[in-house]
């Protein structure tokens, strides 16, 4: 039978992998994201678009409606939104704190603010039972990446998952969390960088390669699927067995 999916950065990277493999499962997709042409550009076959900045709470209240009429029930909610960034860039005569300041701000608004926000509003819809929730973290929430607050902003999802788990498993619904490591042709630590840089991480790995957007994709699919129904409240590494993540 196919499935509501509904998936916060679904234009491009891991969210896009994602999606195509939901799809292609015959599943009925529902790409987020901030940039309406993005996803309009996005190859995922029979997939609807919505665009909105899920770090607005007046936005996601936009994106709830939406869902409401658009599908009803969510089987699957993947919060793939999100991905590093370099400090904010200094403005005037502002001071190095205010700088740290707005580049911490910068950072959990992006990759913990949107994944609340839109798991706030749609929790209700979940399938009980049945439900799943996916959010996308990065082995910098666990050893640091060069930039705290990207790896700090990805950890604070991990006690809120838990958090979720044993507040919707009553309801049969699970909630997961998948930290990759290097993956390639994203925005995330590691990826698209000089070729000694981006080749060290790779190296470090017990198979000898950086991951994919597939890789990562198809371990989401396989956690909202029948057989992972019984695993919740988990941080799933997929990194190749990665020794440190520089």
């Amino acid at each position: 039978m196919a499935r509501n999916v509904v998936i916060s950065g679904g234009g491009t990277g891991i969210g896009l992998a994602t999606a195509r493999v939901f799809a292609a499962d015959g599943d009925r997709v529902l790409l987020l994201g901030r940039r309406a042409e993005v996803l309009e550009r996005a190859e995922v076959p029979g997939a609807l678009t919505h665009a909105a900045d899920l770090s607005d709470p007046h936005a996601v209240h936009g994106v709830a409606r939406h869902v409401a009429d658009t599908f009803g029930t969510v089987d699957v909610l993947v919060n793939a939104a999100g991905g590093a960034m370099g400090p904010a860039p200094a403005t005037g005569a502002e001071d190095r704190l205010e700088a740290v300041a707005r580049t911490w701000t910068a950072a959990f608004g992006r990759n913990t603010l949107t994944a609340a926000l839109l798991t706030e509003a749609v929790r209700d819809r979940l399938a009980s039972p049945g439900g799943r929730v996916l959010f996308l973290s990065s082995v910098a929430a666990l050893r640091g990446s060069g930039s705290g607050a990207y790896g700090a902003s990805k950890a604070a999802l991990h006690p809120y998952a838990f958090d979720l788990a044993r507040e919707l498993g009553p309801r049969g619904v699970t909630v997961n969390v998948v930290a990759p490591g290097t993956v390639e042709d994203t925005g995330f630590p590691g990826a698209g960088t000089d070729p000694a840089r981006r080749d060290r991480p790779a190296a470090e790995t017990s198979t000898g390669r950086a991951g994919t957007p597939g890789d990562i994709a198809q371990t989401l699919h396989w956690l909202a699927s029948p057989g992972a129904r019984h695993i919740t409240a988990q941080v799933i590494r997929v990194d190749g067995g990665a020794e440190q993540e520089r």
